[in-house]
């Protein structure tokens, strides 16, 4: 089995970026899901994250990194049906530019210190998705927990959902695909890791697993919602794949692809396409292997 293809999202919901290698931290890919978008509110609670869910146009907002290996590297933002008006950010915000500290949840997480960006970036996104809302940044000092019930004391993760990466093998995803009435892609599902080489869904039952010199560890299957319907080309949505994954991926009235993965929280290196992975340990699997139609 062999790594094929690598994914990081540098501002929640929106586009995300395929790369041929990707840095391990702690709390994920470096630069994944740093970056946030949220509704500020008036009342002194915390400030809600606000994804694909409820606002389907996100799927239109890409984003690029421009200049990654120096310490000039930018995060460029556009809207897809307005690709001549760019936002550019650094992706690394100074912190002297901070506008502000302020507090935002994130599902499971009510309270999570962040930083706001600028004005301009608040204005550019307000504007390209109709509604108020104010981009916030996820300093390195910010400690956001994963669910105590698959993790260790000291496992962190940014503003992804609750877990520090996402694997699917592309075999769950042709098995899917084998099913549907039309195709889906990968992007759909948002992994940070897509794996070859496997049999349908068998990264249910990897518990521990080597890529390169890393350890990883699989702890829970992935929940599907409906920001899977969305269509990331067109942000239309639509039944499926939720309709067909629930015919035989559904445990616990949650529809499952793919598995939540934890690395150790001071795991440095660096994941690249083609590299070999390794089953150390195996687990039983949340739902048995899909049967044949």
């Amino acid at each position: 089995m062999t790594v094929s293809e690598l994914y990081i999202y540098p501002i929640k919901s929106l586009g995300g970026i395929s790369v041929d290698e990707a840095i391990v931290e702690g709390k994920g890919f470096r630069y994944d899901r740093r970056f946030m978008l949220v509704e500020p509110t008036s009342d002194g609670e915390p400030w809600p994250f606000i994804t694909q869910r409820t606002y389907p146009q996100m799927a239109l907002i890409d984003v690029a990194i421009d200049n990654a290996d120096s310490d000039n590297a930018q995060l460029r933002v556009w809207h897809r049906q307005r690709p001549d008006d760019v936002l550019i950010l650094a992706l690394v915000p100074a912190s002297e530019v901070h506008t502000e500290s302020v507090r935002v949840s994130i599902w499971d997480s009510p309270d999570v210190p962040a930083v706001t960006v600028s004005d301009e970036a608040d204005r550019w996104f307000s504007a390209a998705l109709g509604l108020t809302c104010r981009l916030v940044y996820m300093p390195d000092t910010t400690n956001r927990e994963v669910d105590q019930k698959y993790a260790k004391p000291g496992d962190a993760v940014s503003f992804a959902d609750g877990y520090p990466y996402l694997l699917i093998s592309q075999s769950s995803l042709d098995e899917l695909n084998r099913r549907l009435p039309e195709p889906v892609e990968m992007r759909r599902f948002r992994p940070n890791i897509v794996v070859s080489g496997a049999q349908p869904n068998d990264e249910d039952a990897w518990q521990q697993f080597q890529i390169g010199e890393l350890d990883f560890y699989g702890v829970k299957p992935c929940a599907r919602c409906v920001l899977t319907t969305i269509d990331p080309e067109t942000a239309q949505k639509g039944k499926e794949p939720l309709q067909t994954l629930a015919t035989y991926r559904r445990w616990n009235k949650k529809i499952l692809l793919g598995q939540n993965v934890l690395t150790s929280p001071s795991a440095t290196g660096t994941l690249r396409v083609s590299q070999s992975v390794t089953i150390v340990n195996r687990q039983e699997p949340w739902l048995a292997p899909p049967v044949a139609l």
